[in-house]
């Protein structure tokens, strides 16, 4: 009886021991997979934030060609009601 007291007592710590090992690498590779996880939401965020600079850029300028149509429109207005008066 006391040969199986005695492998429990040296087993019963080196499995304590094993099992803290084991917890401390599996919550690293958990960690490390969160972390890819989220890099991978930050250049899908990053892509979606260049795409919409884009759009606002061409928007941007369709705007100022617009506007430079319609100061081409206002002087000729003015020009017009110069030679009116």
């Amino acid at each position: 009886m006391s040969e199986h007291v005695f492998l429990i007592t040296i087993g019963l710590p080196l499995l304590t021991l094993l099992l803290i090992f084991g917890m401390k690498y599996l919550a690293a590779i958990a960690q490390a997979k969160a972390r890819q996880a989220s890099d991978e939401l930050y250049r899908q965020l990053a892509a979606q934030a260049a795409a919409a600079q884009a759009e606002t850029s061409a928007a941007l300028g369709a705007m100022n060609a617009h506007m430079t149509e319609v100061k081409t429109r206002v002087a000729a207005v003015e020009k017009m009601l110069r030679d009116v008066e």
